[in-house]
């Protein structure tokens, strides 16, 4: 029987379909969208990338730091405050601003005078920068305010805070109490750093002066809202 010889196996390549000028758009406004998603996402990541870099790029700076940096960093916490009108307001209330903080019982001894009167001159010294760092006084008890440490306190922020809510989240040094350190809370809420509590001016302002200018170049003075 005759046997037919094998036939070479041979490929057919069709061109690919030509999107048309419906389709091409479409492809290239999805890679923009994207684009765009990407942009915006960096544009709010932005602040808390800035926030690491001032904690971990000055960090290796450490040795020189006055001021004990916290690690881990600790928010604001989500409790109740009373402020100076005596209307309530959230504690996270102040956030977007350096603060400089203290604490103390609302009768205000010596001791929160003095440190009162320390924060008042710190945010002094930093001059055109000082509209960035809020002076903050964070008073426990139901004490009134005497009319003379209600002047004197006018320019800080002044807020009653539950004094057990508020040791939940600020610590002191060990052997020493809440009220004996001035504490510093960057722009995102969160806590950074704790002065001694037998506290030297010069070098406090010093870390302050530090913190501003690695920061300024997204930290701007103000907040969105603010509850006085």
């Amino acid at each position: 029987m005759a046997q037919t010889p094998d036939e070479p196996l041979t490929l057919t390549v069709h061109s690919l379909p030509q999107l048309d000028q419906g389709g091409a758009g479409a492809v290239v406004n999805a890679r923009s969208g994207r684009w765009k998603l990407l942009g915006l996402a960096l544009v709010c990541v932005a602040p808390v990338v800035a926030s690491y870099l001032t904690y971990y790029v000055i960090r290796p700076e450490g040795r020189r730091n006055y001021g004990e940096l916290i690690d881990p960093q600790r928010p604001l916490p989500a409790i109740m405050a009373i402020n100076a009108g005596g209307k309530s307001v959230p504690l996270a209330s102040l956030k977007d601003q350096w603060l400089l903080i203290s604490v103390a019982d609302s009768a205000c001894n010596e001791s929160c005078q003095e440190h009162l009167l320390l924060q008042r001159q710190l945010r002094e010294t930093l001059g055109r920068e000082k509209d960035r760092l809020d002076w903050v006084w964070l008073r426990t008890g139901d004490a009134p305010l005497s009319e003379p440490l209600q002047q004197a306190t006018a320019a800080a922020q002044v807020l009653q805070v539950d004094a057990q809510a508020l040791a939940a989240w600020l610590q002191p040094a060990a052997g020493q109490r809440l009220e004996d350190h001035l504490y510093v809370v960057d722009p995102l809420g969160n806590w950074m750093m704790r002065f001694p509590a037998t506290i030297d001016p010069k070098q406090a302002k010093r870390d302050l002066d530090r913190l501003l200018r690695a920061s300024s170049f997204w930290d701007k003075a103000g907040r969105t809202a603010t509850e006085r």
